[in-house]
């Protein structure tokens, strides 16, 4: 498929790493030759200095033979410009803009996104996207990251095992044995920085974080299998009232109802609109890292602190002040902090910092641009291992070759894991003899340079 990208920052650089090495013929288009440069260094794609609003730059790139294209640029209206452009002139099939300002994404606007207004066919939010990450996450304590597939009958967890973990060192075939009434599979596992897919005669050791799908009505056994009973946090301090803490703390609002949040927001003018919009969240005007100010806030008695300030540094040093309010070493135990960081190299500080769980919103992003990419049988797709593997979500339909055959004679690859099945509403997690039939929903794991093989194999279109 070709595809063009528009804006060469962190968000598009990786786009286009990952789908060039699922074997698309990339372009990439930035007004930075800076950035431009990085990418001719380290990417095999055509890379074009110059601005992607301008039809002669998109025709450079080859736009009359394009199927998709991207805009991830950093400003809202050159991204909805470039749809239009891509639109009118070169008539691009598929057309995804990156847009932050909630003023666009207010509902009622949403009729201005029509081909005959403004032809944006996928509008991706990234505050929206990390903030419902967030709730997920919230919603399945103990779990690092909660993954929705097939209408939330199935869901991926990542969780970490830690030393307390009754199932360290058991053999997945005997922990099969060990719980044999739970519908979960463990698809992969980071050991040491390193990810694999395990075998049936691997075991789980301490330390590492493993990527279960699960049957949805099971999440609480399933984390409790693997050393996990922490409960749902009733109360929430987010410091922050960005677009992602106000999303977040929407979100809440409608659906958990007995979770109070507040919200600690620098920005005098920001804390009045935060104040008007939300109905039952504590807003307080004041600077995140003034002691004063979280001692009004409660910050000893909140269970859940998030970070989610535009500034990386203020985020990190949010955790080492919730380790000074907090009394002993049990309630830091309890206590779950996240932080929003924007520069990977920080993430070599989580562990000698009091953070759970570091929210990278690039890859984020990267996920629910990448989900788009794929189209015809597949519904849902998830970016782990910074874009090395995807968990997918795809239909069997009548002209698969799975149809009628046996999981140990579909010759899949090894990159490539089953995880598990929905069938008329059942989840079923396959044994070797599993026969595939049409209209199964099928969730499995798949290395990025597998992706044809799946596309193939599920008779896939790209568009």
């Amino acid at each position: 498929m070709n595809i063009i990208i528009c804006g060469a920052g962190r968000v598009g650089f990786t786009i286009a790493k990952l789908l060039s090495e699922q074997g698309h013929s990339i372009t990439v288009i930035d007004q930075s030759s800076e950035d431009i440069q990085k990418i001719n260094d380290s990417l095999d794609v055509k890379a074009i200095v110059g601005k992607a609003t301008y039809p002669s730059i998109l025709e450079k790139a080859n736009a009359p033979e394009t199927d998709m294209i991207i805009a991830v640029t950093r400003n809202d209206e050159i991204n909805m410009l470039i749809c239009q452009i891509a639109y009118s002139i070169f008539n691009i099939p598929k057309k995804i803009a990156r847009i932050r300002s909630q003023d666009y994404l207010n509902p009622k606007f949403t009729r201005v996104y029509s081909k005959e207004n403004l032809p944006i066919d996928v509008i991706i939010s990234p505050e929206i996207e990390i903030a419902k990450s967030i709730q997920r996450k919230l919603e399945a304590p103990g779990a690092l990251d909660s993954v929705p597939f097939t209408d939330n009958k199935i869901r991926l967890l990542e969780i970490l095992i830690k030393k307390n973990c009754e199932s360290i060192n058991i053999k997945f075939n005997e922990l099969t044995k060990k719980y044999p009434k739970l519908d979960a599979n463990i698809i992969a596992i980071n050991r040491d920085e390193k990810f694999f897919i395990p075998k049936k005669t691997d075991a789980v050791k301490e330390g590492d974080k493993i990527y279960v799908v699960i049957n949805s009505l099971q999440m609480g056994e399933t984390l409790q299998a693997f050393g996990h009973n922490e409960r749902i946090s009733k109360k929430i301090l987010i410091i922050g009232g960005g677009n992602i803490g106000f999303n977040l703390a929407k979100n809440i609002e409608e659906t958990l109802e007995t979770v109070r949040v507040k919200i600690v927001e620098k920005n005098k003018e920001r804390a009045e609109y935060l104040a008007s919009q939300l109905n039952d969240t504590i807003v307080i005007n004041g600077d995140g890292l003034d002691e004063e100010v979280l001692a009004e806030a409660n910050m000893e008695e909140a269970e859940t602190v998030l970070a989610l300030t535009n500034d990386d540094e203020d985020n990190l040093m949010v955790s080492v002040l919730v380790e000074k309010f907090t009394k002993d070493q049990k309630e830091i135990e309890e206590k779950r902090t996240m932080a929003l960081i924007n520069k990977p190299n920080y993430s070599l500080l989580q562990s000698s910092l009091k953070i759970d769980d570091l929210i990278d919103p690039r890859m984020s992003t990267v996920s629910s641009i990448l989900k788009h990419v794929h189209k015809g049988t597949i519904e849902n797709a998830y970016t782990v291992s910074n874009g090395e593997f995807e968990i997918i979500e795809a239909e069997v339909i009548e002209m698969s070759e799975l149809i009628n055959k046996e999981l140990k004679n579909s010759n899949l690859p090894d990159e490539l894991r089953i995880g598990a099945i929905l069938r008329d509403d059942k989840v079923i997690i396959p044994r070797s003899d599993f026969v595939f039939k049409k209209d199964d929903r099928v969730v499995f794991i798949v290395k990025k340079d597998t992706i044809p093989f799946v596309e193939n194999i599920f008779r896939l279109s790209s568009v």
